[in-house]
């Protein structure tokens, strides 16, 4: 499977920790030079120090998703500095549990900032070279409750990955003659996302969690979409644990 991977260039934002970091070691490990980005520098650089360690290829970019002109310079910055880009995996997201009642106005613009928007600037940077160079591949990380609700609590959070996912198919459809499009719905993965929920239902998600798969589990699902020929598009891929109903 590495051979469709290796030497490929791919860019994953929210690259520091968990899914990102775990993906990034991934693809290195299968010969892909890697560039990570997200916003903690320092937690960039142990990914990368990892990875060079590894014998694998590397650079940390710090950024933001919700600056869109900052996305656009990372993305910019790894073409000069790799040479192209093949891949783009937009990784970054957050997950703050809340019921709509609580009405948290600010919870909900951070998620469709970062998780709608960040995917959008994302794809706004990387799909012109991508056209240009008559390939490239987009994966979008949506989620088990893209597919499905997930209420009480999670009505908004579904509400932008049910839109990552719709972007995803759309963006396919536009474009899958040169640029190959994925959507990854997860379910419960150990990561940090489950430390976004600050309040009344804080509880009730780490309980949940208890189930989470690893992160190198979503890690080899993205690394089989991207291994495949250059004429075979992996649109989705859904996994969760074994013992999760949701």
């Amino acid at each position: 499977m590495s051979e469709g991977i290796k030497g490929k260039v791919a860019l994953i934002t929210g690259g520091s920790t968990g899914l990102g970091a775990e993906t990034a070691r991934h693809l290195a490990a299968s010969g892909a030079r890697v560039a990570v980005a997200a916003r903690r520098k320092d937690k960039l650089d142990e990914v990368v120090d990892a990875i060079s360690k590894a014998g694998g290829e590397a650079r940390a970019y710090q950024l933001d998703v919700v600056d869109k002109k900052q996305v656009k310079s990372v993305v910019d910055a790894v073409i000069g500095d790799f040479g192209r880009l093949d891949v783009l995996i937009n990784n970054a997201g957050i997950m703050p549990i809340r019921p709509m009642s609580e009405v948290n106005t600010e919870e909900w613009d951070a998620m469709i900032d970062v998780n709608i928007k960040g995917t959008l600037y994302g794809i706004a940077a990387a799909l012109p070279a991508f056209l240009a160079q008559e390939s490239g591949h987009i994966i979008n990380l949506s989620s088990v409750a893209g597919i499905k609700v997930f209420a009480p609590g999670g009505t908004v959070y579904s509400g932008t990955k049910f839109a990552v996912r719709a972007i995803s198919d759309g963006l396919r459809q536009e474009v899958g003659a040169k640029v190959r499009v994925t959507s990854i719905e997860p379910g419960a993965v150990d990561s940090e996302l489950k430390f976004n929920t600050t309040g009344t239902a804080q509880s009730g998600v780490l309980d949940f969690y208890k189930i989470a798969i690893p992160a190198s589990a979503v890690a080899r699902a993205i690394a089989y979409a991207i291994a495949q020929p250059a004429d075979v598009d992996i649109n989705e891929i859904v996994l969760r644990p074994t013992a999760q109903e949701f």
